[in-house]
């Protein structure tokens, strides 16, 4: 069982949601709160696994609490509820695991408790970090294991999976480069990352060397030619090197 924490200054809408929660056997504890800084002091005091917000709430806003809630050394998941359709795009900035529109759903409710619990699952197996995307309206999730190829787009980088998709996330190249350097993923270019594992074909000769993931070509610079070199020659032998 998890223990959870709902802030929501709107009484009937907290009180709706608590009933909610209280219906899955999954839920242990429900700490409430009606302002984002008795929520603050509640997540102080002891952990939640997931942490319910409204973003409108007096003296501080949900957003501003899920920021503050990172500076946690154990940050429960958050999610927000809220009938402001605006902010989807903020929250998930914020690395929020779901985002709920008033009057929220029994049904909906439970796939946010296991679209937490599977993010869990999957970081505590393989350590497999899952990004936020938004796609229109909607949202959806991205393992960095189906991740093949990034590319840069000024302070965003587009994700390019194995289906062809390419996602759209709020974080700079160079971030993901140190963030998934242990994963297997090496600068190739300043505006391309890519997936050791995903790499098809090698040119690194020539006046034009490259990186090949299926039909993509993409482009090895001069600079970072003598770790793209170290990196391939110390693993199996690729056609074209």
């Amino acid at each position: 069982m998890i223990d959870v924490l709902v802030a929501d200054d709107e009484h009937p809408a907290l009180d709706e949601l608590v009933h909610l929660l209280r219906a899955d056997p999954r839920i242990g504890e429900i700490r409430t709160a009606t302002s984002g800084a008795e929520a603050l002091r509640l997540l102080s005091e002891s952990a939640v696994t997931i942490a319910f917000l409204d973003i409108h709430m007096p003296g501080l806003l949900g957003t501003e609490l899920a920021r503050a809630l990172l500076a946690l050394a154990e940050p429960p998941a958050v999610v927000f509820v809220t009938a402001d359709e605006a902010r989807a795009v903020e929250a998930f900035e914020l690395r929020a695991a779901d985002y709920l529109l008033k009057p929220v759903r029994a049904d909906r409710l439970r796939r946010a408790v296991d679209r937490v619990l599977e993010l869990g699952d999957a970081a505590a197996e393989g350590d497999d970090e899952v990004l936020t995307v938004t796609v229109g309206s909607a949202v959806r999730f991205v393992r960095r294991s189906d991740v093949r190829w990034v590319q840069a787009q000024g302070d965003y980088s587009r994700l390019h999976t194995d289906d062809g998709t390419g996602h759209l996330v709020r974080v700079p190249i160079s971030e993901l480069e140190q963030r998934w350097a242990d994963a297997g993923f090496l600068r190739v270019h300043r505006s391309y990352l890519v997936s050791a594992a995903a790499v098809t074909e090698v040119r690194l000769s020539g006046s034009e060397p490259s990186v090949s993931v299926g039909d993509i070509v993409l482009p090895v610079s001069r600079r970072l030619l003598p770790v793209v070199r170290e990196t391939f020659t110390r693993g199996e032998q690729r056609s074209g090197r």
